[in-house]
């Protein structure tokens, strides 16, 4: 159930909380009769001062830390010296409002709503009737933060992000010590009621930014536990293509030099993935260890990724239309060679690169599905015994294994997993334009990408920007790092003021 934000109470488009979901009074009855059923339910009575009023305890194992419950609620709260002397339950509820309890976060909940939330997100109650105090004591029973699977790290941080939100909220402040960095939290999913948290630099990025992050979460229809394809299509814009339009990144360091750039970021409770928008096309084929080398070595990393994209995307495509309807273009002799390795083969060059496309699809997937030790025994037996075994028994052509081999290595240069995705979708599609078409086929298959890539938008900002929709000159650092003394101002396509980087 989503609360009224309160930094912008007006113009973010929030509106006043829903129906209670629980629209009966605050009371230890009520609270048992709500959560009966539920084994991790724990409450007892205890007395103020260990001789005053009784007050209705509970919690739930395992979200809280019990030894925690013990030592920072019940023991001050039984103890003579706190509380002795109380008869009456509304003398102990003042006492525990000025502090008579170690609890580090306390909070009144006069609704039985926001009893049960508190409950659910790891608090401890101590329940009057009417109303009730938590003390926030959550179990620190979480996975520990590890290094990074999946975005190396070579000179970077060896953190990454974890499953719960205030660890990952904290590794990104840990990184950004200012007031500046703000946060916004509300709740996604009707049932799950994940916590998400939007984060930003103020004056840095632009605020019409979070607004429209916070309007979406608020809008966001999913019933569970959130996952992050149900995020994508939330959060960008076109949830219909299969480009990217957010970055995610489960590194902590990443998030926050994007941050730094005037981008938002958020954050899910249950998702070791953090997103970050506006996303432009080049930005996925950046990785943060360019930004631990010398710009001269990460521009050459860079502009080959370039290189490794228009591979990956056109080589399948362009061999078939020159092998099928275009053999002038090729030298002589590389095209008796080409002529010379199909005679025995009974495929058509196009079955032959479609059927070598879809086995590397199911030998890549077979490893990622498969147990590591695994995975790797059938990628080796996959590329080596059954690609040798196929050209030896004149089944497909040295040339097309070489071409298909080559594409999907370059695809493997693409630093994000969701864009190498999305290329190899259109790998497909230009094969079969070529197919249908020859090189004008590739050519019009081409347009119609780049027609695709252009009408997108990322919060209002183009997705193609600085190479469409953007200013001339900024697209240096597209293909190529700038030099530190060169790089001194933010893109200031998305910026919110603070433009300026270095002195």
């Amino acid at each position: 159930m989503l609360k009224s934000h309160p930094k912008y109470p007006q113009d973010v488009g929030f509106h006043p909380a829903a129906d209670p979901v629980y629209p009966c009074p605050v009371s230890p009855e009520n609270t048992q009769e709500i959560f009966a059923g539920c084994e991790d339910f724990e409450s007892r009575r205890v007395r103020a001062g260990g001789t005053g009023p009784e007050v209705f305890a509970c919690w739930l194992d395992g979200v809280v830390s019990g030894s925690d419950v013990a030592d920072q609620v019940l023991r001050p709260f039984t103890d003579p010296a706190r509380f002795g002397g109380v008869m009456e339950a509304e003398e102990a509820a003042a006492r525990l409002a000025a502090g008579g309890v170690y609890g580090p976060s306390m909070k009144r909940q006069d609704t039985m709503d926001g009893l049960v939330d508190a409950l659910t997100y790891g608090h401890c109650a101590l329940v009057f009737p009417g109303t009730a105090y938590v003390f926030q004591v959550k179990t620190s029973q979480h996975r520990a933060v590890q290094e990074p699977t999946v975005e190396k790290s070579v000179k970077g941080g060896k953190d990454a992000f974890v499953e719960v939100l205030r660890v990952n909220t904290g590794l990104v402040r840990s990184r950004l010590h200012t007031p500046k960095l703000k946060l916004s939290q509300t709740t996604v999913g009707r049932k799950s009621h994940s916590l998400a948290a939007v984060m930003w630099l103020e004056g840095v990025a632009d605020p019409e930014i979070p607004r429209q992050m916070l309007r979406r979460l608020e809008d966001l229809d999913a019933e569970g536990t959130v996952m992050p394809d149900v995020l994508d299509s939330a959060l960008c814009d076109a949830p219909r293509s299969p480009f990217p339009q957010l970055i995610h990144t489960e590194r902590p360091d990443k998030l926050a030099g994007l941050l730094m750039q005037g981008r938002v970021g958020v954050i899910v409770e249950g998702i070791p993935v953090a997103f970050a928008a506006p996303a432009f096309f080049g930005e996925f084929l950046k990785t943060t260890e360019d930004e631990s080398q010398h710009f001269l070595a990460a521009s050459a990393v860079r502009s080959l990724r370039w290189i490794s994209l228009i591979m990956t995307l056109l080589l399948p495509a362009f061999y078939v239309a020159v092998a099928t309807y275009h053999p002038e273009m090729l030298p002589t002799t590389l095209l008796l060679s080409v002529i010379e390795s199909k005679q025995s083969v009974p495929f058509s060059t196009a079955v032959e690169i479609l059927g070598l496309l879809v086995s590397f699809e199911l030998l890549q997937e077979a490893g990622l599905r498969l147990p590591n030790p695994v995975g790797q025994t059938v990628s080796i037996i996959g590329a080596l015994i059954v690609g040798q075994s196929a050209v030896e028994a004149k089944v497909v052509s040295p040339i097309a294994v070489i071409v298909v081999a080559l594409a999907g290595i370059a695809g493997y240069t693409m630093p994000s997993q969701d864009m190498g995705a999305a290329l190899r979708i259109c790998r497909f599609l230009l094969v079969l334009a070529a197919t249908a078409a020859g090189m004008f086929g590739i050519i019009m298959g081409s347009i119609a990408l780049l027609w695709h890539l252009c009408s997108l938008e990322s919060y209002g900002r183009a997705y193609m920007s600085p190479l469409a929709g953007g200013r001339a000159g900024d697209s240096n650092g597209v293909f190529v790092r700038r030099p530190p003394w060169r790089d001194l101002y933010r893109d200031p396509s998305f910026n919110g003021g603070d433009v300026r980087k270095r002195k």
